[in-house]
């Protein structure tokens, strides 16, 4: 029986700049870690190889300790691991790979395809990889898959990065393509494919394993890998997923209205730890008590959770008059509060909502005063 690892997508050196810089620092480190988690799965389960399907970087310009903390990571698993470059570290004439071997990084149980042409891995299966030699093409790179002469009797295992035409949801059908029905074609046993972030099922002997460590918040069945075992060539292969992530990227959109929205919401925030990485964001309107409990929650929750991201640009306040006798907003006071409240709906109602909250802020520091007499 053959069996591999079939990873993609590690994106290592990748910047997370819309997160805080303590955040972000962690999102780049746990990269690495992925890394030798996979190493470590695949001497656990005894795998004969470990193949990645393109972007294992992602930039050409990442630092030349990042390229050597990447290749130090991999020193786990001694049997073959299998790259190719994608469209974020494609095969160019000076590229992050060229750099790497004058570094001399690389270590020797670590193949590294810059050109389409056939390789026995560990002297079990035939791999036909079809590395990006530019960020773009429109061109198949696959389609010599079909013409490609393998007499040895070894199981044909394509590895490829860019996208199966047809498949993939939105504008995604654009670069890179590869066509559908190319394993078997082919006449491959397995067609290994990054490019797509989560783990995806194209038929039988065609998968994209995803990322191994989540990276965005898509709910896309991400840090993920495929061990794949092949026990004979008229069988299809066994897939399965081996979860090898660390951090959950969740997404929350509330639309807020009533103070069970509030509640709920403070719900999700106080379920957040360690590992969870959170984007929320919020439209609508709540009242000034509500907004002062999510700012409470909030605060908990960035405390807890690895990273928060928080958008409430579009959500608008409404003081109630239970706000408005708390604040004890009478006189011109009160005026001005309905005044900035109505200014929501104008053309800069963040500016409104904020003074809002800063004349709340005021009249709480000041405590329990008339607006009618001053």
């Amino acid at each position: 029986m053959i069996s591999f690892l079939h990873t993609a997508d590690w994106q290592i050196g990748r910047v997370f700049s819309q997160f805080e810089p303590d955040d972000a620092a962690a999102l780049f480190e746990v990269r690495f870690a992925a890394v030798e988690r996979l190493a470590s799965i695949a001497t656990d389960r005894g795998v004969d190889a470990i193949l990645v399907a393109g972007d294992v970087f992602d930039a050409q310009t990442v630092a030349d300790k990042t390229i050597r903390r990447l290749f130090n990571a991999m020193q786990g698993f001694a049997g073959a691991w299998v790259l190719i470059p994608g469209n974020h570290d494609s095969a160019l004439a000076e590229s992050v790979w060229s750099r790497a071997r004058r570094l001399e990084a690389i270590p020797a149980n670590v193949v590294v395809c810059l050109e389409p042409k056939p390789l026995v891995i560990a002297g079990k299966f035939t791999l036909l990889p079809a590395p990006l030699t530019q960020r773009h093409t429109y061109a198949d790179l696959t389609e010599w898959f079909g013409t490609a002469a393998t007499d040895d009797g070894l199981p044909r295992i394509g590895l490829a990065h860019g996208c199966v035409q047809g498949i993939l949801p939105g504008d995604i059908d654009s670069t890179n393509p590869i066509a559908a029905g190319r394993a078997q074609g082919a006449g491959l046993t397995y067609l290994a494919l990054g490019d797509w972030h989560g783990t995806k099922r194209v038929d039988d002997r065609t998968w994209y394993a995803g990322t191994p460590e989540s990276d965005r918040f898509k709910a896309n069945d991400s840090g993920q890998a495929l061990l794949v075992s092949i026990e004979s060539l008229a069988l299809a292969p066994v897939v399965v997923a081996v979860p090898t992530g660390k951090f959950r990227w969740r997404q929350v959109e509330q639309q807020m209205a009533v103070d069970s929205d509030v509640d709920g919401l403070v719900q999700t925030l106080d379920s957040a730890g360690g590992d969870d990485v959170l984007q929320v964001r919020l439209s609508g309107t709540c009242s000034i008590a509500g907004h002062r409990k999510l700012t409470a929650a909030l605060d908990a929750a960035r405390a807890r959770a690895r990273a928060v991201v928080w958008d409430s640009a579009a959500l608008g306040l409404e003081p109630t008059e239970e706000d408005i006798q708390a604040l004890h907003a009478d006189g011109f006071v009160g005026e001005a509060l309905q005044e900035l409240r109505a200014a929501q709906d104008g053309a800069t109602p963040e500016l409104a909502r904020d003074a809002i909250l800063a004349l709340a802020r005021i009249l709480d520091a000041h405590g329990p005063r008339s607006g009618a007499g001053t």
